[in-house]
């Protein structure tokens, strides 16, 4: 693969790598080259997408304080499984509200599986383009036992 960006059905996505780890994933084409790293990622998330793939093995940058306790939080709900905002905010030990900004301000996703983490009483929001629709497909894509979309 020599190209930094991967086309898929919810548009076109590229990897950031900072040294040696993944910080970003986003929502555009990017110009250039895919380093190594950004190629591997983007390999992963081509079979994650295909249904090859249920977890991902790269190197990233999990932030730090709360902002990584959630991260690692989602990192850990398995394929095709679900968290509230509140049982992350149990095993953060934070506010579910705080636990919700975190999980919007999660600079990789789909790698770090935030559309797996739902509202008490809904789907909560989605940084993709489509929003909360990318989130559901996400997450049919994952044959999320229980969603009732």
């Amino acid at each position: 693969m020599t190209a930094a960006t991967l086309h898929t059905r919810f548009g076109p996505v590229s990897l950031r790598e900072v040294g040696g780890r993944i910080v970003a994933l986003d929502w555009h084409a990017a110009a250039g080259e895919a380093t190594d790293l950004q190629a591997e990622g983007l390999r992963q998330l081509a079979e994650y997408l295909d249904g090859q793939r249920q977890v991902f093995d790269l190197p990233l940058d999990w932030g730090q304080g709360l902002h990584e306790r959630v991260r690692r939080a989602m990192a850990a709900i398995p394929f095709g499984e679900t968290r509230t905002y509140g049982e992350i905010s149990a095993m953060v030990d934070a506010p579910a509200q705080a636990v919700g900004q975190a999980c919007g301000a999660n600079p990789i996703p789909l790698i770090i599986p935030c559309h797996r983490v739902l509202g008490a009483r809904g789907l909560g929001g989605f940084s993709a383009p489509g929003g909360v629709e990318t989130k559901v497909a996400l997450l049919r894509h994952e044959g999320a036992a229980g969603l009732l979309i």
